[in-house]
């Protein structure tokens, strides 16, 4: 997420502990809020091409009966015309991915704020536990143990980041987009066991193997 570690003296244990919890949920909230604002947009546009495709398909189909009918001459061309533009919304929705971007944005964020509502939890028990007195372990063990719940939940949130991200480069691999872009949006694998330049498979696919010749009869 592009943020620096906090430095500071852990001659204060406590204090130290509490600026590192400040500085994760700080980074969780603003992930969070990320793909909250980034839903807007995908939101309306979503609704207003589904709106488009909606009418489209009811024009297309009305227009040309009115013309058959005699209703209303020469309705039938109109009626092919909307027809037109409401398949043209949804191949616009499909191709940039208008509505899968909405609900992944959702999604995320609303999972990012479950696992953020889980450490503070977690964080509050181990706050309590110190109050009362450890009952177990030494204070070392105790900033350990704090420490740990601190670096599960950012290695959770950046995992979630990771999936969502790795489910738009396999969206947008899929789609019809030039090569050369293709090719650029994968670059630098960050940690995981896929080439560079290449987007993740998506979920139950299998790479293509090359065929190995079946042995020959002796």
């Amino acid at each position: 997420m592009g943020r620096a570690f906090p430095l500071g003296d852990w001659g204060e244990p406590a204090e130290r502990l509490h600026e590192l919890y400040r500085w994760v949920e700080a980074g969780a909230l603003t992930t969070a809020s990320w793909y909250l604002a980034d839903r807007v947009w995908k939101r309306r546009g979503a609704r207003a091409l589904r709106a488009g495709a909606a009418v489209g398909a009811l024009a297309g189909a009305a227009l040309p009966l009115l013309d058959l009918t005699g209703v209303v001459g020469g309705a039938a061309a109109w009626g092919y015309l909307a027809l037109l533009l409401g398949v043209a919304c949804v191949a616009g929705d499909r191709f940039f991915g208008v509505t899968s971007g909405w609900i992944r944005d959702v999604a995320t964020a609303q999972a990012v704020q479950r696992r953020l509502q889980v450490l503070q939890f977690d964080w509050a028990s181990e706050c309590v536990r110190e109050v009362l007195g450890p009952t177990e372990g030494t204070a070392g063990e105790a900033a350990e143990r704090c420490l740990g719940v601190l670096r599960r939940f950012s290695e959770d949130v950046t995992e979630l980041v990771r999936a969502e991200t790795a489910d738009w480069m396999v969206e947008f691999r899929t789609g019809s987009a030039p090569l050369a872009i293709q090719a650029g949006v994968g670059g630098g694998s960050r940690g995981d066991a896929v080439p560079p330049g290449r987007p993740p498979l998506p979920p139950g696919a299998r790479p293509n193997m090359p065929r190995q010749r079946p042995p020959e009869p002796r």
